[in-house]
């Protein structure tokens, strides 16, 4: 066996869930002198070199964080401009993701969105149901703190129904009950442009995540980018609150 297999075959396994905050289109726009849609198209790049890497690493599951709820209150021409990219997106990626084994699934409050981009993503989850190489999560018009209000409004009316005792409800009722039900808790979140917060992503999800933050800017975020977060994951000891 050659020396670089053996040193691949050593290597730890990759996270089996990475979250990302994809973050600092605006600034790489205005820092080129180019307009910010400019940033989302050149970001629209840099989702697929990601989602390319993460199959080629390894990685199961690869959730971004796409579009927030907060975000509808950014300017109406940005707006439709970041629904223009997501179009295109949809019409011309989800072959190419199918063909190498990406499973695609939304989550986020999609009565928000046009019919239009709503029927794009139910075809793109219909699509790419059966694989299994890489689960690729888009938060789109998403909000954690809707997502848990909204699981807390679903176990509500299922006691007052008399269809749950209250005293079974539990984490895994809760867990249940949220967009990502079924899907493992990511276990390492990168959030890219330099800024150190989670601005409402997946905060029930990341309770035992490892937070990488950096200061590269989302468009020019590459495989090496990736990979060296993945490195500081690997350097982390996970205690989830017990002595190492």
């Amino acid at each position: 066996m050659s020396t670089v297999s053996t040193l691949r075959d050593a290597s730890p396994p990759p996270p089996v869930h990475v979250g990302i905050i994809m973050d600092g289109n605006g600034r790489w726009a205005q820092a080129r002198g180019c307009a910010r849609v400019e940033g989302h198209r050149n970001g629209a790049d840099a989702v697929r070199r990601t989602v390319e890497a993460a199959g080629d690493l390894g990685i199961r599951y690869l959730t971004l964080y796409g579009f927030s709820n907060e975000n509808w209150k950014r300017p109406e021409l940005e707006i439709s401009a970041l629904m223009g990219l997501l179009r295109v997106y949809l019409r011309c990626e989800i072959d190419e993701l199918d063909e190498a084994g990406v499973k695609i699934r939304f989550i986020g409050q999609r009565h928000r969105l046009d019919d239009d981009i709503v029927a794009l993503m139910e075809g793109a989850e219909e699509k790419t149901k059966n694989n299994t190489r890489l689960t690729l999560i888009v938060a789109l018009s998403y909000g954690a703190r809707q997502e848990i209000t909204d699981a807390a409004k679903a176990i509500a009316r299922r006691v007052a129904s008399g269809d749950l005792d209250p005293e079974k409800v539990d984490e895994n009722v809760l867990e249940s009950h949220l967009e990502t039900a079924g899907i493992p808790d990511p276990d390492l979140l990168i959030r890219t442009s330099g800024e150190q917060r989670i601005s409402n992503f997946l905060l029930w999800q990341l309770a035992y995540a490892e937070l990488v933050f950096t200061n590269t800017l989302w468009p020019d975020f590459s495989r090496d980018d990736l990979e060296e977060a993945i490195n500081e994951f690997h350097r982390r000891e996970r205690r989830y609150g017990a002595t190492g």
